[in-house]
């Protein structure tokens, strides 16, 4: 069989589980309200904002899991991400690098990072460029503490990430997509509706088009990134979001990004633009 049959095989495949889907589900998830340790209340749907053509409500990947998987947010003691955050508590207060520093001595307890996840990624000024959580960690390491950067993708970064998350949970997602950053969420929507692979599928196609349509024993949902990062139960870890976007350009059969792209930064910005005005959830719980 020639590369022209297989592209197409695959591609009929992929068109023909999508609308399987569509058959046996409907394309609004169900009611639900996410209210944590019984008093952080979570907007789990909003009206999606005037700049995205493709939705009109955003609506969190909570409401598309099953109801056992659900339950697992509705208390941090039985959240397992939560054992990820305890250990990234231990990391904050732990001396290290050259300058004799930890994360408390500039920065005392993590709640002063309050806020910080509701607006990220951002413009940075000084480094002429978006910037994630994970990139101003790893400025703090070095050029605060004088320590090593953490790779990108690592497991205590992803913990740390957590944390921080954590002292923003319940607040509105609010990234800027306007000013300097403009010309990088312009990119991340390019890149967001861009086909790709052998499947050439786009972001789009899947959560834009089909959520709430099964793809084998899935139901999908539209993909927002507002719980990241997210305890994934076929895991057993806390994912990060540019993990779960090559995992997902991988599944188009393309040659995908690596964690900390240029690329990814710029499809983070946009994705989570799509969410603005949902409740910063995370670490959340996922399938």
């Amino acid at each position: 069989m020639n590369a022209n049959a297989i592209k197409a095989m695959l591609t009929s495949a992929a068109v023909v589980a999508l609308s399987c889907g569509a058959a046996v589900a409907e394309q609004e998830p169900a009611p639900g309200v996410l209210v944590i340790n019984g008093d952080i209340e979570i907007t789990t749907e909003v009206k999606a904002p005037d700049y995205i053509d493709g939705l009109d409500m955003a609506y969190s990947g909570w409401r598309f899991r099953a109801s056992e998987t659900q339950a697992f947010e509705l208390d941090d003691f039985d959240n397992p991400g939560m054992i990820f955050v305890e250990e990234a508590q231990v990391v904050w207060d732990t001396v290290d690098g050259s300058e004799g520093k930890s994360c408390a001595s500039c920065h005392d307890g993590p709640e002063s990072m309050k806020g910080v996840r509701a607006v990220y990624p951002k413009w940075n000024e000084a480094a002429g460029k978006v910037t994630t959580i994970e990139d101003e960690i790893n400025n703090c390491r070095t050029t605060r503490m004088g320590a090593e950067a953490w790779d990108y993708n690592s497991d205590t970064i992803r913990s740390m990430n957590g944390l921080i998350t954590l002292q923003s949970r319940g607040m509105p997602v609010n990234v800027a997509v306007d000013g300097p950053a403009k010309e990088t969420w312009e990119k991340g929507k390019e890149l967001y509706y861009a086909r790709t692979g052998q499947l050439e599928l786009s972001c789009a196609n899947c959560h834009e088009d089909h959520y709430g349509d099964l793809i084998r024993a899935e139901v999908l949902s539209q993909g927002q990134i507002n719980g990241f990062p997210v305890y994934r139960l076929k895991d057993s870890v806390l994912t990060g979001v540019h993990n779960r976007f090559k995992g997902c350009v991988r599944d188009t059969r393309a040659e995908t990004y690596s964690p900390g792209s240029d690329e990814f930064r710029a499809l983070e910005l946009y994705v989570s633009s799509r969410g603005n005005g949902l409740s910063v959830e995370g670490p959340s719980v996922r399938n």
